[in-house]
């Protein structure tokens, strides 16, 4: 809210240099900054209250991972840091009458709810399993939902909200409303509930080992704050031959504070870490990635931008296929990879945590690198 407070004290008393925070990259930087400055200060007084209520992780005797056990009672739902990290510098440097304000914060807060809930039961309940697996879908799929009644619905979108850009392809968009435009909402409304459920549950997934699914978040969100701004911008969009969408911009801001809240967490979620996201943390930066990614209408990118997401969620799907079918072909299953998520599997072959953590980091700045060069790439 301050963006409305410092509009109005310049319009009324034209302070010399106040003007500057009307600017996109200012607020932008400072959302950063606020979010780093709140995980860092706040973080830790987190994890002390979190370590004083005894809300810590347990870990698994029987998959094999010696070098998990000692992680045992380490804090755990530290992904309310970066959810309040985030929420507060984007209502204060966001213009609230930007109507992707209140959505954006919806999807982070609402699908962090929902990991809060899962954690609450496995940790304090005591409960392996957590959440119900149905229950936790219909929380995601609700989100999804709503996402998708504001992107359809929104009078500010009209003209656009079908639409998405094909990547590699120029002068060309998708429309998802093939049906008619009736009956636009028949597969639109299904893609974005899809969108936001995988991304978020393959975001849950990549959070096995420390700072892997809080770095590789913050990549994302680097990438994704780039393409909103761009995509806001008349003359970028024109030269980039992509879709104008006036008042993404603001989601830089949003994008800034996710990656300044993920930052601030690193500090205290790296290898050793002292903090862990849980689910709480994990399913609000997945959404929220998504949610971006289907604002900007470049959802279509989130295979090569959320790369990591995508192998460690594929590693899963393929081990768990694959053991299905050769046991009821042969009796006895069998596995592609030593263990799955694929992180895991590098864990079992000898890999240091740290060293495999770093080499996915990699992995996925090359993966938003060219994930933006593919607005040239056409």
């Amino acid at each position: 809210m301050l963006y409305w407070l410092l509009d109005l004290i310049e319009r009324l008393y034209e302070p010399p240099g106040f003007g500057i925070f009307s600017y996109l990259s200012v607020r932008s930087a400072l959302a950063a900054v606020t979010a780093l400055f709140m995980s860092l200060v706040f973080g830790k007084k987190i994890i002390v209250w979190l370590q004083r209520m005894q809300l810590g992780e347990t870990v698994r005797t029987d998959i094999g991972l010696d070098n998990h056990l000692k992680k045992a009672g380490t804090p755990s739902m530290g992904g309310i840091i970066i959810i309040l990290s985030t929420v507060v510098p984007a209502l204060l440097w966001m213009n609230p009458a930007s109507p992707y304000m209140i959505p954006i914060l919806f999807v982070i807060i609402s699908l962090g709810i929902v990991g809060f809930i899962d954690d609450y039961l496995k940790i304090i309940k005591k409960d392996k399993r957590g959440l119900m697996g149905r229950l936790k879908i219909a929380g995601q799929v609700t989100v999804g939902f709503v996402v998708a009644t504001f992107l359809y619905f929104h009078p500010d979108f009209e003209a656009y909200n079908t639409l998405s850009t094909i990547p590699f392809i120029k002068e060309s968009n998708i429309d998802y409303a093939f049906w008619g435009e009736s009956l636009g909402w028949v597969f639109f409304f299904p893609f974005v509930i899809f969108v936001i459920t995988g991304v978020s549950n393959a975001a849950n997934l990549t959070d096995g080992l420390d700072g892997l699914a809080a770095g590789t978040s913050a990549i994302a969100a680097v990438a994704l704050g780039i393409l909103a701004y761009v995509s806001g911008r008349v003359d970028f969009s024109l030269f980039l031959d992509i879709m104008y969408l006036p008042g993404t911009g603001e989601l830089t801001i949003f994008c800034s504070a996710l990656v300044g809240a993920c930052f601030g967490f690193l500090w205290y979620n790296t290898y050793p870490a002292e903090v862990f996201m849980g689910d709480t943390g994990s399913l609000a930066l997945g959404g929220s990635i998504a949610a971006v990614a289907l604002m900007v209408h470049k959802e279509l990118l989130l295979p090569i931008l959320c790369g990591v997401f995508f192998v460690e969620t594929l590693s899963v799907i393929l081990q768990t296929s694959w053991f299905k079918i050769t046991k009821r072909v042969g009796g006895e299953g069998k596995r592609i990879f030593l263990m799955a998520p694929i992180h895991h599997h590098f864990e079992k072959k000898g890999w240091a945590e740290p060293k495999i953590v770093v080499r996915f980091w990699i992995i996925a700045i090359l993966l938003s690198l060219f994930t933006i060069i593919t607005l040239k790439l056409r």
